[in-house]
């Protein structure tokens, strides 16, 4: 079954069409140092590792690790195979992070060894790599008891060639406890003689538990192979092993499964039909036209028609249009009316007069667009320098180069997709197109659903939480951070981003020392007016700088709702954000 193209549909409710901008504070943020014991292990890139592809697997890894089940407690691997922890109660009172669990003096021998990598699987289990291709997966206990209990290892197997961890996740069906586990290589590829050589690949694990409780063997059930030419912005598994959630630049698709080439499917070609209803537009309204079945009366049409839906039907048979509209429309000002009864001929009024639409209904593809005369014209006008023999014709004005594109405007490949591969079929259902969407960051809100994503949507950063048990609406937007596209944009040392769990703030952090912290808009407490625009002005988002006490590379930066966490080589940072 093909994959059906779907559109992130963005809640306006969220949106602030008045927001301004952030007001610098100079309010300082509490700094809390913590030194370290060990190096924390930072693998440096070899001569072979010369792919942007490497750069962005590797190069650009977090090494701090934020238990989402236990806040304010991260993890981070130490350069003498230490898995360290540290949970934060008192900032004016930190203690030295805990070993929970060693890997040994063999594991850091490989020549070809990448970082070791931790994923926090349940509130009670991980899953670990060491860099040289070994997986591990660990019973932990309750991390956040503060007794730090040493992690027991209850599964170890060598899975081929060195790896990374992006994602795991822990379940139980039957009374069967399964982890499921996303793993990341950049792999050699001999045969092909363009492009860069290499190829990425990732890799799903499924380890299952056998036998009781007290005495069960963990073994692995099936792993299975996708590659591509890109390394994924956002990979995860869904909560119970039922598919799998992907943002990349280039497409991925199944190749092995178990040790086995997966067979492509044959070519088919897409059956021709016509379309089910034409549609005209201006820039104030709109006219669609819908087929009907034959000796269709009025009374037998079923319309329905808000200021942002349209529902089309006719009595005892399947909806025959029906979706969320492109843009709001007025009801009160619309109307339809059956043409020599095979058709229905409907009439919307936009909302508000603005750029035309390019699609009536999102994600339906059974219309099609009739453009009249003088909209054809406009349009051949416009491309006629694309095959004129003087490409700048005699236009006063040449066109727009890229040297005068601002680093902000510059967003992904019209390839750029997110895409959800069910868990049994392993085919993808649902396609979102983010050839005009920069991805941004991820981040874990709920341990018990999929990662968030944040993407850049005009000059702001939204949030989507994936829902992958409402195959109708996979992604829900659930928080907005008002011009943080366009601000991250300009931060040419950006290295991490993040926001807190509750959404209450955004952060960057360069690659040295350097922190921004961006609020959402709050209350001021005194009268404040806004003398261009000669009103009051109610709330304020506040932007806040730190510069850390460090001359060391970041490489670890993460964030729960009431601290920011910045690891260098030799220290942690803990920044109390909610000093109020």
């Amino acid at each position: 079954m093909a994959a059906a193209n779907y559109s992130l549909k963005v809640n306006r409710d969220l949106l602030d069409p008045n927001f301004e901008s952030y007001r610098l504070s100079l309010d300082p943020i509490p700094t809390y140092t913590v030194e370290l014991d060990a190096a924390v292990e930072e693998l440096q890139l070899k001569d072979a590792h010369y792919t942007l592809e490497h750069l962005r697997a590797f190069g650009m890894f977090n090494h701090l690790q934020l238990d989402p089940w236990y806040q304010d407690s991260v993890l981070f691997v130490d350069s003498r195979g230490r898995v360290l922890s540290l949970s934060v109660t008192l900032d004016t009172a930190l203690g030295k992070p805990k070993e929970v669990f060693s890997f040994g003096s063999e594991s850091g021998q490989a020549e070809d060894r990448l970082c070791a990598s931790i994923s926090l699987t349940s509130a009670t289990w991980a899953a670990l790599s060491d860099g040289a291709g070994q997986l591990l997966l660990l019973r932990t206990g309750r991390r956040g008891d503060g007794g730090h209990c040493r992690w027991e290892v209850l599964f170890s197997d060598h899975m081929g060639e060195p790896f990374t961890i992006l994602h795991s996740v822990s379940h139980v069906q039957g009374g069967c406890h399964s982890v499921e586990v996303l793993l990341l290589r950049v792999q050699k590829e001999p045969l092909e003689s363009t492009g860069s050589g290499y190829s990425v690949s990732l890799e799903w694990v499924t380890v299952g538990g056998m036998g009781d409780s007290q005495e069960r063997k963990y073994e692995v059930r099936k792993r299975r192979v996708l590659s591509g030419k890109s390394v994924p912005h956002y990979a995860a598994v869904a909560p119970r092993g039922e598919g799998l959630m992907l943002a990349a630049e280039k497409p991925f698709v199944f190749t092995h499964i178990d040790g086995r080439p997966v067979e492509p499917p044959p070519p088919r070609s897409a059956p021709v039909s016509d379309p089910l209803y034409f549609w005209q537009q201006t820039a104030a309204d709109l006219t669609v036209c819908i087929r009907l079945p034959g000796g269709v009366a009025k009374e037998d049409v079923s319309f329905r028609l808000t200021a942002d839906s349209l529902g089309v039907g006719v009595r005892g048979c399947p909806p025959l249009l029906e979706g969320q509209l492109y843009a709001a429309v007025d009801p009160e000002a619309s109307a339809w009316t059956i043409r020599d009864s095979n058709s229905l001929e409907v009439s919307l009024q936009k909302l508000g007069e603005g750029p035309m639409w390019p699609e009536l209904v999102l994600g339906n593809r059974r219309g099609e667009l009739v453009l009249s005369d003088q909209q054809a014209a406009l349009i051949h006008d416009r491309l006629t320098h694309l095959t004129s023999e003087d490409p700048n014709g005699e236009r006063e004005k040449p066109p727009c180069s890229s040297q005068e594109l601002e680093d902000c405007d510059g967003f992904p490949d019209d390839g750029f997709s997110l895409t959800h591969f069910d868990g049994e079929t392993l085919s993808p259902t649902q396609v979102v197109n983010l050839g005009g969407h920069q991805f941004l960051f991820s981040v874990d809100v709920d341990p018990s659903q999929m990662p968030c994503l944040c993407l850049r949507h005009d000059v702001d950063a939204l949030v989507w939480q994936p829902r992958p048990d409402r195959p109708g609406d996979l992604w829900e937007h659930v928080a907005t951070f008002n011009a943080l596209g366009y601000v991250q944009a300009s931060k040419r040392d950006r290295k991490f981003s993040t926001c807190a769990p509750d959404f209450s703030f955004a952060a960057l952090c360069e690659c040295l020392r350097r922190v921004f912290l961006y609020r959402q808009p709050s209350p001021v407490e005194t009268v404040l007016f806004n003398r261009k625009q000669g009103r009051q002005v109610g709330q304020v988002a506040k932007q806040q700088v730190s510069s850390l006490d460090s001359d060391k590379a970041v490489l670890g930066f993460r964030a729960s709702n009431e601290r920011l966490f910045v690891l260098t080589s030799s220290h942690l940072f803990v920044l109390k954000v909610d000093n109020k």
